[in-house]
């Protein structure tokens, strides 16, 4: 094979094939429908895909749904009959998003999702509670909530150095004996503790195949883009954790992503500003909101959004295989507090990311439908302007309801948003403090 055989091989195999896998992951969402088979409703703060997989519960995740509807602009036909029964335009776009998808019995754009047979979730955000009960009251299942101790305070993260951390994973481990018990009623089958170490082994091999693709973008160029690339990459780490497709996925990605950097391979072709993202994507009009950053030379090299929708991928976190079950509840303690700590005391993990990856900017983009990633951003801004000198820019939109959009708007502030950059530094350029 030719170097450029070779390199048209590698680059941007990332994109293609995590398109392909989450096409196969939707198919076969599909075929369970089809058969009648019913589901595990997730969500991406907790999923326990480790685990629900050894029951052979297919996963469906609502927040990932609902978006595509969004992301192939049907979004407003979602929202619009949810809200003609009476839900309110004010909540949350998924949810309304999913609970059409219900009543049109589980048809999207993509395909059709089955009916859930349990829901699993956490309380990493409080939404995601009251949706589940919108499912138990139309499908009359089990709804199973994890409660998950957070972190006390900003600066002292939960993990196995905390205070008190022993009696926090003791607490999570009784709760999944629990789930466990309730998994074998739904299902008629009983657990297999060396089918949860296969899972949590190819989960290994995706959380730190994931945070090493993470530290890869500090190169000069990024690699990746964090919004637009990084979203692909976040539907093969929820729709196949725990699975050998999503590790050899993570471990080609890894490679992918090392190749690009020993040849100076970026994103784009003249990377001019060095951004982050915080909060949650535009998704009606998903690739122009991310054209409004390119053409100006702008690249997101990183996210909260890949922090937290990871559900702790990020953290590089590798279980125990020896103690399964005590080790699957320290990696859902400290991967759902780490992602709650995203949202709620984000500031530090900020100002640590503008220095190591060489920040421009900040766009902070607090969305109408979710005020759980949008509450305080406004004062971790300032926050984080007083702690390091970067600009920083502030927009609203929505992840969902293309009413509260306007690209017009958003075009004027991201234009002068980078004026400022220029300006910034053309000043530094002529030695002008």
């Amino acid at each position: 094979m030719s170097e450029t055989a070779g390199a048209e091989s590698i680059v941007g195999r990332g994109n293609r094939e995590g398109a392909r896998l989450f096409r196969q992951w939707f198919d076969g969402l599909g075929q369970a429908a089809e058969e009648n088979r019913g589901g595990a409703y997730v969500f991406v703060m907790g999923s326990l895909g480790e685990l629900l997989s050894t029951f052979d519960l297919p996963l469906v995740f609502p927040e990932i749904n609902s978006l595509q509807t969004a992301v192939r602009h049907q979004a407003h036909d979602y929202l619009n009959e949810a809200e003609d029964v009476g839900y309110s335009p004010d909540i949350c776009g998924y949810v309304k998003a999913d609970v059409a998808t219900q009543r049109r019995g589980g048809m999207l754009p993509m395909g059709r999702i089955p009916k859930p047979s349990i829901a699993v979730l956490t309380n990493a955000c409080n939404t995601y509670i009251k949706w589940a009960e919108i499912w138990e009251r139309m499908y009359k299942m089990p709804a199973y909530v994890l409660d998950i101790p957070a972190s006390r305070q900003d600066g002292h993260p939960v993990n196995r150095h905390t205070p008190g951390f022993e009696r926090d994973r003791k607490y999570v481990a009784a709760q999944l004996r629990e789930l466990i018990a309730v998994l074998e009623q739904v299902t008629g089958k009983k657990f297999d503790v060396d089918r949860l170490r296969e899972t949590m082994k190819h989960a290994n091999t995706m959380s730190r195949g994931w945070k090493r693709v993470l530290e890869l973008n500090q190169s000069r160029p990024s690699l990746f883009n964090a919004l637009s690339d990084g979203t692909i990459y976040l539907g093969v780490c929820n729709g196949f954790r725990g699975h050998e497709a999503g590790a050899k996925y993570f471990d080609e990605l890894v490679e992918e992503m090392e190749y690009k950097r020993a040849n100076g391979i970026g994103t784009l072709v003249d990377e001019k500003h060095r951004l982050l993202f915080v909060g949650v994507p535009c998704y009606p009009i998903f690739r122009r909101f991310t054209e409004l950053f390119s053409e100006h030379g702008g690249t997101f090299v990183n996210s909260t959004y890949l922090w937290f929708a990871s559900g702790g991928t990020n953290l590089g976190f590798e279980y125990e295989l020896a103690d399964p079950l005590e080790s699957l509840a320290e990696g859902l303690l400290t991967g759902v507090s780490d992602a709650m700590d995203s949202m709620f005391f984000q500031t530090n993990a900020l100002v640590k990311m503008v220095d190591d990856f060489a920040v421009d900017g900040v766009v902070y983009h607090p969305v109408k439908s979710c005020r759980t990633t949008s509450t305080g951003q406004a004062d971790s801004r300032r926050a984080l302007m007083a702690a390091r000198d970067v600009n920083s820019l502030f927009i609203e939109s929505d992840m969902m309801d293309r009413r509260v959009v306007s690209e017009a708007q958003l075009k004027n502030r991201i234009d002068a948003f980078f004026e400022g950059l220029e300006s910034r530094r053309n000043q530094a350029a002529a030695g002008i403090a």
